[in-house]
């Protein structure tokens, strides 16, 4: 898993890369609109470091797209269907959390994202990262307590729950066991 991650880490850096060349932006309008380092940004550019998913978010943000978007760009090549092997991983390197990208890259406003997230792992999302997407969470196994704002949502395998307004958010698998489950994002 690990080569997968380096391998992803340095595909999403030049993406990254991409992205802001294509917009004729600096590292230092990088690091303003996304309130990430110039040279935290450019190590992620380069290749040379794992970004935490928070990390990721915020870059994405100042892009106008979902974490999920810039993932996709990254990594899909296109095409109707993308076999298990083929579908993105990438693993968040302060928590442990595994993220699969199940979709394959079209003009749909649907993305289905699995996750892992290990027991007792705690990831938080600022507003500005739903601000474009309207989500849904369908718990596979295990337990997880999703807090929306100053609402907690304590979700059991089987249970879907549907985001409302955009909100700082926290995932956290209370445990014993790992939270394995399924987030459709639709863009706005």
């Amino acid at each position: 898993m690990d080569g997968i991650a380096n391998d992803i880490s340095s595909t999403i850096g030049r993406r990254i890369h991409t992205e802001r060349v294509a917009r004729s932006w600096s590292l230092a309008e990088l690091a303003e609109r996304s309130d990430v380092s110039k040279a935290m940004l450019s190590t992620i550019e380069r290749g040379m470091t794992s970004p935490t998913a928070a990390l990721l978010v915020r870059i994405a943000a100042a892009f106008g797209m979902t974490l999920s978007t810039l993932i996709a760009r990254a990594e899909l090549q296109g095409g109707g269907l993308l076999r298990e092997g083929d579908q993105p991983l990438w693993r968040d390197p302060a928590t442990g959390y595994v993220r699969r990208h199940l979709s394959p890259v079209s003009d749909m406003p649907l993305e289905l994202i699995r996750i892992q997230l290990p027991a007792g792992a705690k990831v938080s999302f600022p507003a500005a990262s739903y601000a474009f997407i309207r989500q849904q969470i369908w718990l596979i196994t295990g337990r997880l307590e999703f807090t929306e704002g100053d609402i907690v949502h304590r979700l059991e395998p089987g249970d879907c729950l549907a985001l409302g307004a955009p909100s700082d958010c926290v995932f956290h698998a209370p445990g014993p066991d790992a939270a394995d489950y399924l987030v459709a994002l639709a863009r706005r």
